[in-house]
């Protein structure tokens, strides 16, 4: 395959910026959204954190930004950002950046990737919860998959359900804390071709139990369950 044909068969980030709907006001709009997407996504990929980490990225690399698609000579500033991300559908934001990692970097997922939930920090006022996400991690790649939203009234491994379809599971090995050691879970995962290695706790009490019961029992240099060869041993006699 040639290099032309793989550039045509996994577009760029730009290019899948291109198709997201513009929410601002195109009166003295002085960067395209796709540009300034992919100088986000760039910059956050590369380890920016904040917005001013972003604008400065931006700012430092006058070259990339040409190639980013940026026509104005004066790189964004951060308050172009900030209402950018205020008014920004940030579910189709995270869609085209999964679609371009799973295209560019699907083949490095296995073997394995990780379940885990965090509540934004800061993200609590008063009464209000804090906004809790679940995503799916990978290690290989130094970087969270995607991500979704959990509802207050809904268990993590609820949620887990619907964020395990989102990823390529074929051949994968799922991780996770004793929360998702839930039966459908595990069903969810074989059903889409994975393996799972999931934290057994004393919340699943009858699980536990087996499992210590099924390593405790005694095992003859053979390989045979001593208590087992006691067993047909009585029947013979």
């Amino acid at each position: 395959m040639s290099a032309n044909t793989t550039a045509e068969a996994h577009p760029s980030l730009y290019e899948l910026f291109l198709d997201l709907s513009d929410p601002r006001n195109p009166q003295g709009m002085r960067h395209s959204l796709a540009a300034l997407l992919t100088l986000a996504a760039t910059a956050i990929l590369s380890g920016a954190k904040t917005l001013t980490d972003i604008a400065q990225f931006g700012r430092r690399r006058k070259k990339l930004l040409k190639a980013m698609g940026f026509t104005h000579k004066k790189s964004p500033c951060i308050s172009t950002f900030h209402y950018l991300f205020k008014e920004l559908n940030a579910s189709a934001f995270e869609a085209a950046l999964l679609e371009w990692l799973l295209a560019h970097h699907g083949h490095t997922l296995n073997p394995e990737v990780h379940l885990d939930g965090k509540t934004l920090r800061g993200s609590k006022r008063g009464e209000i919860p804090g906004v809790h996400l679940l995503a799916v991690y990978s290690e290989k790649l130094g970087s969270a998959l995607t991500e979704i939203p959990v509802d207050a009234k809904t268990n993590e491994h609820k949620a887990a359900l619907k964020l395990l379809r989102l990823i390529p599971m074929e051949g994968v090995l799922v991780t996770g804390d004793a929360m998702f050691a839930q039966r459908e879970v595990s069903k969810e995962i074989i059903d889409l071709g994975g393996d799972y290695l999931l934290t057994v706790k004393d919340n699943q009490p009858s699980l536990k139990q087996a499992i210590l019961d099924a390593f405790d029992a005694p095992v003859s240099p053979s390989g045979e369950s001593v208590a087992a060869g006691r067993h047909a041993e009585s029947h013979d006699a």
